[in-house]
């Protein structure tokens, strides 16, 4: 049957084009994807800046042990010190490890903004439990700047690692120490104690450095003190300061 349109009747509207029927769906993905970016990024600045939370609480309380602690006259001798949070080891008693922490250097201001770094590999050469461990490394050998600027810094082969003496004082244990460049600590399940992690290594996190600053930096320019420290490191490096404001000389 012949449809007859009268002189009053709209004329049926013509539908969407493909092209821009296409075009709706790309731009709601477009959308997504710029919220989604956004909320990473977010998310990877936040949990940079947990970790120097962290990082200042792991060091505090390390410190502050009544009598399995870091001895201040060791932390004296420190020319960078690194905390890394919550390494996770993969295999049970002896295995290998890996994590995000920050470290801190000497430099004329006094203690550097802290660079991100990531550890990985290494066995523990006394394990004392638990999933996850809080390492610390005292760096008390001369140039440590310079071997942790390297794209990557092996523990016992670019320095030589010793476990670190505990308590209140490391009286009679320095000569055992004689040649040793980085001291190492491990606490897991709330107990303390020198470790040792040869073959570990330590690559410089950019990325980290980035979601922390905001843009890209050198970890040369974070660590030598030409890098301004953001607010949330203010508890880690008011800490560094107050224990050890300069470094003893070991000649």
């Amino acid at each position: 049957m012949t449809r007859i349109r009268y002189a009053n009747q709209p004329a049926t509207a013509p539908s969407m084009s493909a092209a821009k029927r296409g075009r709706f769906p790309r731009a709601v993905c477009l959308a997504a994807c710029a919220l989604a970016l956004l909320a990473g990024t977010a998310s990877a600045q936040q949990q940079a800046l947990e970790r120097l939370s962290t990082a200042a609480n792991v060091l505090k309380e390390t410190l502050n042990a009544p009598d399995y602690n870091i001895p201040n006259d060791l932390l004296d001798r420190a020319e960078c010190v690194g905390i890394f949070p919550s390494v996770f080891k993969g295999a049970f008693l002896i295995g290998a490890r890996y994590g995000k922490g920050v470290i801190s250097c000497r430099s004329g201001q006094g203690w550097s903004a802290p660079a991100n770094f990531r550890i990985e590999g290494g066995n523990i050469g006394f394990q004392i439990g638990g999933s996850s461990s809080d390492i610390v490394l005292l760096f008390v050998g001369e140039r440590s700047i310079e071997k942790l600027l390297r794209t990557k810094f092996t523990l016992g082969i670019d320095g030589a690692a010793a476990a670190g003496p505990v308590g209140r004082t490391a009286a009679g244990q320095t000569d055992a120490l004689f040649g040793t460049e980085i001291l190492t600590y491990c606490r897991s399940r709330g107990l303390f104690a020198g470790i040792s992690i040869d073959g570990a290594t330590l690559r410089p996190a950019r990325t980290a450095d980035r979601n922390l600053y905001g843009h890209d930096l050198a970890t040369t320019d974070i660590l030598r003190g030409g890098v301004p420290p953001p607010d949330a490191a203010r508890a880690l490096l008011d800490l560094l300061a107050s224990y050890s404001p300069r470094r003893v000389s070991t000649d």
